[in-house]
């Protein structure tokens, strides 16, 4: 344990650690977010909708955009908040090779909803998979980063090779609902067998309107698969 600690601190001191927030280096031995950074995060609390886990007054069952249409996926839930510091180190994280985020983002989804996550009895975890021509430009999928990191600290499998996206698609985030479904239609294939997993549990960095999480869900039920859930760091506030 000993060994383990001065090997760590060798590591840190050759190769400081950064800050997801403020995008210094953190000052401290042993942290992966600057102590006053910590405090600017919003984390998802009180009362969420019983779909997807957005933040909603206390007389109501759902937020605006579970009420108003179906969601194929069954259930899901988000640690924090997607505000303009989370918009900030997931591009970092997404855009400037930042991969070393993972870690923090896997902690504080641990922390904040290992016990949901739980009681879904997951039999697996999906990243939501990019198309190979960004996989290649990017150099990695960061949904696929989280994932791993979350099945460090739960001990759920990754399996990243089940679902693949066929097209590439335009950018998600300046389309309406309905817009991005039909941005999606037909972008994810399963590629082999998925009995084996009743309950899937797909990974992704943002959740905004669900529109990339039910297709992905719909192809895993189209498969076979019973239950589909979501985790995600950040989700928007809904309208």
């Amino acid at each position: 344990m000993i060994l383990k600690r001065i090997a760590a601190a060798a590591v840190d001191a050759l190769f400081p650690r950064i800050c997801p927030v403020c995008n210094e280096i953190i000052p401290y031995y042993g942290l992966d977010i600057c102590p006053g950074c910590e405090h600017k995060l919003t984390y998802v609390c009180g009362r969420i909708c019983a779909k997807c886990g957005k933040p909603v007054d206390d007389d109501e069952v759902y937020c605006p955009d579970c009420a108003r249409g179906r969601h194929v996926y069954d259930e899901g839930c988000a640690a924090l908040i997607y505000d303009e510091n989370m918009s900030k180190s997931i591009y970092r994280f997404k855009y400037n090779g930042k991969r070393e985020f993972a870690s923090f983002y896997g902690r504080v989804i641990e922390e904040r909803l290992e016990e949901r996550i739980r009681n879904w009895n997951i039999d697996g975890m999906i990243p939501v998979p990019v198309h190979k021509s960004r996989l290649k430009k990017r150099g990695y999928n960061q949904a696929a980063l989280i994932a791993k990191q979350i099945s460090k600290r739960l001990d759920i499998p990754v399996y990243d090779d089940i679902v693949i996206r066929t097209h590439a698609t335009g950018a998600q985030k300046e389309l309406g609902a309905l817009e991005r479904q039909n941005n999606l239609k037909k972008a994810f294939k399963v590629t082999r067998n998925v009995v084996k997993l009743e309950s899937v549990l797909i990974v992704d960095d943002i959740y905004t309107t669900g529109a990339t999480v039910d297709a992905v869900a719909d192809c895993l039920k189209g498969a076979g698969v019973k239950r589909v859930f979501f985790v995600s760091l950040c989700i928007g506030r809904g309208n």
